[in-house]
């Protein structure tokens, strides 16, 4: 029986596991928390730090691996690769794989090679960062370099809040690196989604507008992700065409990957971040909903290097959306409430706390309740929900 790591075992990265099971693959799990959910549906458990690259390679020769995938995880995406590339496993660049989790590698890569991208300094100091703050212009975004799930992200329009900012994404960021960018006004929706490369082509891409709750202490911490993304056919292309571009340059090969874009005015493509994984929040289940197309299997099937026929780019059929439950305050959660109307529309619901449990304000991923999977009636309907929760949905405190 073919074996393969699994780096990450959360409440979201079990459908990865469940799959390779699926499939017939032997699973073996790395991963730093004690109380993760995914240790007890693997046929083997280490507890090991899914950024410790030397600690994972020495599981995988241990366990004698066939293949390894960090699915939905932007921090164990480099170790995956790592991996793969010392045992001569089917995978993307290392060095390639490096620049995509790093928003610092990620701007200078594409202000090198011709992309549209927002002036952008990294800091290691925050002395550094106050004495460089006049080539900006205000307003910036200030976050950590090497984070994921929106963590430590804030938005500066003066100095005087720098100071606070850049500790906070320092307080995130595991290499001790903090990017400062200038901020990219878009037009319409936050782009988000997922896609997948085949031989370094994109053969598939499914795109949504991203939503966001402004009354969140972190207001950068989508909310919601609702497929599919209202644009004319014509920007799904010119935003395809960018990654396309992206993907030829970095010499990618194969995988799955998730999307956050902006498009401005003038329909300028920004590809704020292009991450080597499949999305969280079950992004990928709620485009296999729209169209049909399994994106968790193809990333166990391509990490054990299997071949894969080219599949087709279908459009999304239906209105979807995954929502993020979350509290605008900290407490002891008393209750959920959801409007009958809503319900009607849920399809899946992942919940994961309980009434009396302790939660917190949501400031990242980190931080959500919960994920709700829907499905709408219309693309009007949808929109209005996701873009006013408070209407159908309450999280109660004590």
């Amino acid at each position: 029986m073919k074996k393969i790591l699994l780096l990450g075992g959360s409440m979201q990265q079990i459908v990865a596991i469940e799959t390779a099971k699926k499939l017939g693959y032997y699973t073996v799990l790395c991963d730093f928390l004690t109380d993760n959910p995914g240790q007890y549906l693997v046929d083997k458990f280490y507890l090991v730090s899914t950024t410790d690259k030397e600690a994972v390679l020495d599981v995988a020769i241990k366990e004698n691996i066939d293949g390894v995938l960090a699915y939905a995880s932007d921090p164990a995406a480099p170790t995956a690769a790592y991996v793969a590339e010392k045992l001569g496993f089917p995978t993307n660049p290392y060095k390639s794989v490096e620049i995509l989790c790093n928003k610092g590698l990620f701007r200078q890569f594409l202000k090198e090679n011709g992309f549209n991208t927002p002036f952008a300094m990294s800091f290691t100091k925050f002395e550094d960062a106050k004495k460089s703050f006049s080539k900006f212009k205000l307003p910036v975004i200030i976050k950590p370099v090497d984070s994921s799930g929106s963590k430590g992200v804030s938005r500066v329009d003066e100095i005087s809040e720098l100071e606070s900012c850049f500790a906070t994404a320092m307080r995130f960021s595991r290499n001790k690196t903090v990017i400062i960018e200038e901020f990219v006004e878009k037009f319409g929706y936050q782009v988000a989604g997922d896609g997948m490369v085949l031989d370094g082509e994109l053969v598939f891409r499914c795109f949504a507008n991203d939503h966001f709750n402004p009354k969140c202490e972190n207001p950068f911490v989508p909310i919601a992700a609702s497929f599919p993304y209202n644009m004319p056919e014509e920007v799904h292309n010119k935003i395809h065409n960018e990654i396309q571009r992206l993907i030829t340059k970095l010499n990618m090969k194969s995988g799955t990957y998730n999307f956050d874009i902006r498009i401005d005015k003038d329909l300028n493509v920004y590809l704020m971040e292009i991450a080597p994984r499949s999305g969280g929040n079950y992004i990928p289940q709620i485009i296999q909903y729209a169209t049909g197309v399994d994106l968790v299997e193809y990333a166990v099937e391509i990490a054990m290097g299997k071949k894969i026929s080219k599949i087709d780019l279908v459009p999304a059929k239906g209105c979807y959306s995954y929502f993020a439950i979350h509290s605008l305050k900290s407490g002891i959660l008393k209750s959920i409430e959801i409007c009958e109307e809503a319900k009607k529309c849920i399809v899946e619901e992942h919940i994961a706390v309980k009434k009396g449990d302790c939660v917190k304000a949501f400031t990242g991923a980190n931080t959500c309740l919960g994920i709700l999977i829907m499905k709408f009636e219309t693309e009007e309907q949808m929109l209005d929900m996701m873009d006013n929760s408070e209407k159908w949905i309450s999280v109660n405190l004590k």
